[in-house]
């Protein structure tokens, strides 16, 4: 017989499906069980990132415990498969991404919640409380993603990108679209990471979705933006930019905080580090605030 409190730091695996690809998602949710319907959040990974990075495992526990049914999945294009979902094992796919992409892989996830299809007893879930959280460009996607679907009640960054469009520099831009691909270096695995220009012009194509700012300043959910003063990866004034975007926005700046929060991969502590614990907590208490 599992305590509940043994089963909230049990996650369950399963997978999600999208209608436009063939690509199974690697997915997995966790939860109190209660038998009270509880909110869903649904937590969106950054760019070579996946699901069972660090510890995210340890930061969805924090909130599984404080009442919420949590679900956190790979990204269909992320390089990742469902076989070996912490490996770069398909470079040709994570070349392949879009952000358009990206944004229609979470709507996917988000018919499947609303559909009933967790693994999740249906008296536990209340789909029509619904937040999402996204860390790093996965904190631009879940700002996207609001803004354009009403289902989002609410919506948390963790070291949001505030704009895609400023990432690309005019050379760096006019290179890559000669070469038709560029290769960005995995410091951690030593892979040469192929990006092909079909993202970019996703990106020019479609400005007005792909458009974080414009995504802010329409939001009408409750948002909280948290983001490390010592971010080498996306500085700081990407978080005061969104706070500034929308002035209902609550913002949380996380003292000597790095773009990961000082977690590292693999983690094997069971305990997270001062600064990612703070964000957890105060994502927590906000989403509690919403419902």
């Amino acid at each position: 017989m599992h305590t509940p409190h043994a089963q909230a730091l049990t996650p369950i695996s399963f997978t999600f499906s999208a209608p436009d690809h063939d690509r199974l998602m690697a997915a997995d949710v966790r939860y109190v069980p209660s038998g009270d319907a509880k909110p869903v959040l649904v937590f969106v990974h950054g760019f070579k990132g996946f699901k069972d990075w660090g510890a995210w495992r340890l930061m969805m526990d924090i909130l599984a415990q404080a009442g919420f049914v949590v679900v956190k999945a790979n990204l269909s294009h992320n390089g990742t498969t469902v076989e070996a979902p912490t490996d770069f094992v398909d470079l040709e796919a994570f070349g392949r991404n879009t952000y358009s992409r990206e944004l229609d892989d979470v709507g996917a996830w988000l018919d499947a919640i609303e559909a009933g299809q967790l693994p999740v007893p249906a008296e536990e879930v209340d789909a029509s409380r619904l937040g999402i959280i996204g860390h790093s460009r996965g904190g631009a996607l879940v700002l996207l993603k609001a803004a354009e679907d009403a289902r989002v009640k609410a919506v948390a960054t963790w070291a949001a990108v505030a704009d895609l469009a400023k990432r690309y520099p005019d050379a760096l831009k006019a290179e890559w679209k000669e070469k038709g691909v560029r290769y960005i270096p995995n410091a951690r695995t030593g892979q040469q990471m192929p990006q092909y220009w079909s993202r970019m012009e996703d990106l020019e194509q479609n400005a007005e979705r792909l458009s974080v700012p414009r995504a802010v300043a329409s939001l009408t959910q409750p948002l909280l933006v948290v983001h490390g003063d010592a971010d080498p990866t996306v500085l700081v004034a990407d978080a005061e930019a969104l706070a500034s975007q929308q002035p209902t926005a609550q913002k949380l700046i996380v003292p000597g905080g790095d773009h990961v929060f000082q977690m590292r991969h693999p983690w094997s502590e069971s305990t997270l580090p001062p600064e990612a614990q703070a964000v957890a907590d105060r994502t927590a208490a906000f989403f509690k605030e919403v419902w």
